[in-house]
């Protein structure tokens, strides 16, 4: 047990001071328009979470204060629970004031894309959809498949999905790049060693936005739903892709059973992704960086997996490593997500 990380933890809760003041501002201003509208549901979930988090801070203050003059009265060996509590607390804790960028809060899209390859390639999409979903599960988010085509035989060439829940894109940007695949194929009757890349896309999604899309700008297509979603799919021209001519970019919904609703769906993806990408655009403009772009090849990989010769995911950006590779294939990618935010928020 280390009293001075303890203390530590004190001094960097009070370096929060202020943002626990501008957090508790807005939420007396939020509570004063719910007076006068009690059904707005976004702000009453705003309000809720921040509550919490004004809440939590205040009582991992106090309770921090605590433990150091329950250190003058009892034996450290009786204090090793208490400790171990405090400081997986504050770590939570930690981890969500690192959430401040713009549209953190914000729910998203994840869009999935099968690179070169063939079987191959499409077998590791679809084996990285399985791993976000489960990512998404273990932070309770809600989920909605949005897209779904499937692979020539096996796994899938591609698939979105709409994420909400607070922090979702906070959490799950870490996620966007390309992944890279080492293994022995299961496909391969010579049992090679087989290289395979997928590209994972996140966009926050954003309700209230400025930009204004002109109808001559799109082309909308309307196809036959394909993948899960019920037999209705097979019989009527539900699904439907968007396409923005002046920037190339292609959204697609064919998760409900009307084309109406796909195409709101659509729309609301098309645009939070025509606003997300001015936004980084400008941002990494004023800091003399590349502009928003995917590619999927061996030089752009966020994170590689190796299965064989021997077994280790790697983050490339941030150094985050482990050998444990099924467990990450399983959804436990919270280190890869808390590495990524400390890596961002270095210096700061």
């Amino acid at each position: 047990m280390d009293l001075k990380i303890i203390q530590e933890s004190i001094e960097k809760l009070k370096s929060f001071v202020l943002m626990i003041s501008t957090k508790e501002k807005e939420l007396e201003e939020l509570k004063k328009l719910q007076e006068q509208d009690w059904n707005d549901v976004s702000r009453n979930k705003k309000i809720s979470v921040i509550s919490d988090f004004v809440e939590t801070y205040k009582n991992l203050l106090r309770s921090h204060e605590e433990f150091l003059e329950l250190v003058k009265l009892f034996p450290e060996s009786e204090l090793v629970d208490e400790y171990k509590k405090l400081t997986t607390e504050f770590d939570g804790f930690y981890m969500k004031t690192l959430l401040s960028e713009k549209y953190d809060a914000n729910d998203c899209v994840v869009n999935i894309t099968a690179g070169a390859g063939g079987t191959e390639a499409q077998d590791w999409a679809e084996i990285v959809l399985r791993m976000l979903l489960r990512f998404c599960e273990e932070n309770d988010f809600s989920v909605e498949i949005t897209d779904h085509l499937d692979g020539d035989g096996a796994g899938i060439k591609g698939a979105s999905f709409n994420v909400k829940g607070h922090n979702a894109y906070g959490i799950l940007k870490s996620e966007g790049g390309v992944h890279r695949l080492v293994r022995i194929s299961p496909f391969d009757s010579n049992s090679r060693r087989h290289t395979s890349f997928c590209a994972v896309e996140v966009v926050p999604l954003i309700e209230k936005t400025n930009l204004v899309i002109e109808d001559k700008d799109l082309r909308v297509d309307v196809y036959r739903a394909s993948g899960a979603g019920g037999q209705h799919v097979n019989r009527t021209e539900s699904a439907v892709r968007i396409t923005h001519l002046p920037t190339g970019v292609v959204v697609t919904c064919q998760s409900g059973r009307s084309q109406i609703k796909n195409r709101e769906t659509a729309m609301q993806n098309l645009t939070s992704k025509l606003e997300f990408l001015h936004y980084e655009n400008e941002r990494r403009k004023a800091k003399s960086l590349q502009p928003v772009q995917m590619k999927i090849e061996w030089g752009s990989q966020i994170r590689s997996y190796v299965m064989c010769p021997y077994t280790m995911v790697k983050d490339h950006r941030t150094g985050y490593e482990t050998s444990n590779v099924q467990k990450v294939l399983d959804g436990d990618l919270k280190g890869f997500s808390d590495s990524w935010l400390l890596h961002g928020h270095k210096g700061e």
